[in-house]
């Protein structure tokens, strides 16, 4: 037995076949293009097996999970777009599990990542085109009601910021999501293009790129403070394209935390980032198939 888990960011989607050991069997990637429908389609068709169980997907939201559909941020083209009915119409007879991408990468860290254990609660966000987040509470899952439970990247920071697309003022995604952050830096004199540049420009410790990181940092920092202060998370893993700038993003957001949470237990909280890198969201969608009430317990 196997399922397929599928990944939708805002970029790209990718998909695994994955066994119940958490073996990647099959593995595939396309940028979403201008026609995303299409892109999913032909994805789905290039990684379909024999012995497929179920599918789970993670995608960037907001969404509906009880309805089953999608409105990415960063994909205007779907707006309320029935992914599982869609997902469902082409691998007929499958079940099909839906959940947040974020919530998706923290609980593929939660069934195959390296951080400690012992943790009750975790945070996991998603810095990429985006930012999205998700939550293990007391070692469960929690979607919320509508399935966007941890939606971190919109939690507003900056009352006096920028607008967001998603209608708000000031949200965290507009100061440390990818493009945003090379906006900024362009903004100010830096002369590159992605946010790939930036992090090597930063590393060789000039001086607009390296004070971008900083400001993202500051920036995600009210977010995980926020969090910690009212969930008393544990663990904070970061993945996403961002977050492979690795140091430059994890040494100052460690510091910050530090300094600006007031609370004992808020400073307790441990951040690193992902173990499982651009899987971590694959895993993730994985266990969510693996749970679906229509197959035995995803294993440990």
């Amino acid at each position: 037995m196997t399922v397929l888990a599928i990944d939708i960011g805002g970029t790209k989607f990718a998909a695994a076949v994955i066994d119940p050991q958490g073996a990647i069997l099959a593995r595939s990637e396309q940028p979403v293009g201008s026609d995303p429908t299409a892109t999913l389609t032909a994805l789905i068709e290039a990684m379909t097996r024999p012995g497929l169980a179920a599918v789970g997907i993670g995608s960037a939201g907001p969404l509906q999970a009880g309805a089953g559909t999608v409105s990415p941020v960063n994909i205007p083209a779907w707006r309320d777009f029935p992914l599982v009915e869609v997902v469902a119409g082409l691998l007929p007879g499958l079940p099909v599990a839906l959940a947040g991408d974020a919530q998706c990468m923290a609980l593929g860290e939660w069934w195959k990542g390296g951080y400690e254990r012992s943790s009750r609660a975790l945070l996991g966000i998603v810095v990429s085109t985006g930012i999205g987040g998700g939550l293990i509470l007391d070692g469960r899952p929690y979607t919320g009601p509508t399935g966007n439970a941890g939606h971190i990247g919109h939690i507003v920071v900056d009352p006096a910021g920028d607008p967001c697309p998603c209608g708000a003022t000031g949200c965290l995604e507009t100061l440390a999501s990818g493009p945003n952050m090379v906006r900024w830096a362009q903004a100010r004199g830096w002369q590159g293009h992605d946010a790939r540049q930036l992090a090597a420009d930063a590393n060789t410790g000039e001086p607009v790129a390296l004070a971008t990181f900083r400001r993202s940092a500051q920036a995600l920092t009210a977010g995980i403070h926020t969090t910690a202060t009212l969930l008393d998370v544990d663990d904070v893993v970061i993945g996403g394209g961002v977050a492979a700038a690795g140091p430059l993003l994890l040494t100052p957001l460690r510091q910050a935390v530090v300094a600006q949470a007031g609370l004992d237990f808020a400073q307790r909280v441990r951040i690193s980032l992902t173990s499982l890198g651009r899987e971590a969201g694959l895993f993730g969608a994985a266990a969510l198939a693996y749970a679906h009430p229509a197959l035995e317990p995803v294993p440990h």
